[in-house]
């Protein structure tokens, strides 16, 4: 452990480090190839210039460069590989996208996704508003965001594992350690293995996510309900609505851009989650979904990589169109800038 958190240290000194020390010594570098002190002044202007062409590309180049070596090229090597055969070595055309949507197990990932997009953006969304709502009006309300806003902090895999102790189950006649059963148990129930029970299992991992983005959406519509004019609201109580109305009808309106964009942004999320569902249940009992069963098609079994590289061009053309209306969406409420 201490050498892993000695790891973890030093590598975040040497990434931090390597980032001020690129971009300090590409300012010195800019400053002896085109000097602007020492020269005639119209040779000074005619550097400065020159500095001020070259330096965005100085500073913008690494992240173009590591985007291309790791977001562009991969995009170009799935997509090439899902018109190949297991091996990655003959050519197949379509087949293996017939073979997706013909196949009864990416069938039934593709209405696990869909459950999955119907409930958590909405869960996430709503309850992140009325909480963001809620703290604004009590004295402890900073207190609460904080601990609301802490499970963002843990990784989907930590999550999932706090989250197994949950759901835990013990064999009969055996002490529940699990904290449903353990309640359940004590008012008379019957234990269960939750995450086994085929359809329900796919709400009790949903509970997961929600309970670690509702966090992301509270904080983003916080901000954007203290952005609504004080004016408008003292407006709405002079003219005697009550505070139901005051919120669906004064602030939902007026942050309605805003809740859009967390909608999306967390749809996307939904649409990529992996790591709990291969953490909980690996996708049995019906809980599978596109991303694990690119992982399982990809890298399990000897592995397929025609077949898991069409999973993935499937998810990422399902990403596509929400991530351009989601950046035309913030464009506006950024006014372009």
């Amino acid at each position: 452990m201490a050498a892993q958190i000695f790891s973890a240290i030093f590598v975040i000194i040497i990434g931090v480090g390597g980032c001020v020390a690129y971009f300090w010594g590409a300012n010195k570098l800019l400053d002896v190839v085109f000097p602007s002190r020492g020269v005639s002044g119209s040779t000074a202007v005619d550097n400065l210039r020159r500095q001020g062409l070259v330096r965005p590309w100085l500073f913008v180049g690494p992240a173009m460069i590591i985007l291309t070596i790791y977001l562009i090229y991969p995009v170009v090597e799935t997509l090439r590989l899902s018109f190949l055969d297991r091996g990655g070595a003959s050519f197949v055309g379509l087949a293996n996208y017939e073979w997706a949507f013909g196949d009864r197990e990416f069938r039934n990932s593709i209405l696990n996704n869909i459950v999955w997009l119907a409930v958590v953006p909405a869960a996430c969304t709503f309850l992140g508003l009325i909480i963001a709502v809620l703290t604004d009006k009590i004295w402890w309300g900073t207190i609460a965001k904080s601990l609301i806003f802490l499970p963002l902090a843990i990784s989907f895999v930590g999550a999932s594992v706090i989250w197994k102790f949950i759901y835990e189950y013990r064999g009969e006649g055996q002490v529940q350690i699990g904290l449903l059963n353990a309640i359940i148990q004590y008012f008379g129930g019957q234990p269960q293995v939750w995450i086994s029970l085929p359809f329900w299992n796919n709400f009790f991992l949903m509970v997961i996510l929600i309970w670690i983005q509702t966090g992301f959406a509270m904080v983003i519509l916080s901000s954007a309900l203290r952005g609504i004019p004080e004016e408008t609201l003292e407006a709405a109580v002079i003219d005697g609505a009550n505070p139901f109305q005051i919120f669906w009808k004064i602030m939902v309106p007026q942050i309605w851009g805003t809740i859009a964009v967390v909608w999306t942004t967390i749809t996307i999320l939904v649409l990529k989650v992996f790591d709990i569902v291969l953490t909980m249940t690996n996708g049995q009992w019906n809980s599978q979904v596109l991303a694990n069963l690119m992982f399982d098609w990809m890298f399990r079994g000897g592995g397929d990589f025609g077949r898991g590289a069409t999973i993935a061009i499937i998810i990422m053309i399902a990403v596509i169109p929400i991530m351009v209306w989601n950046i035309r969406q913030a464009n506006k409420e950024t006014g372009g800038h």
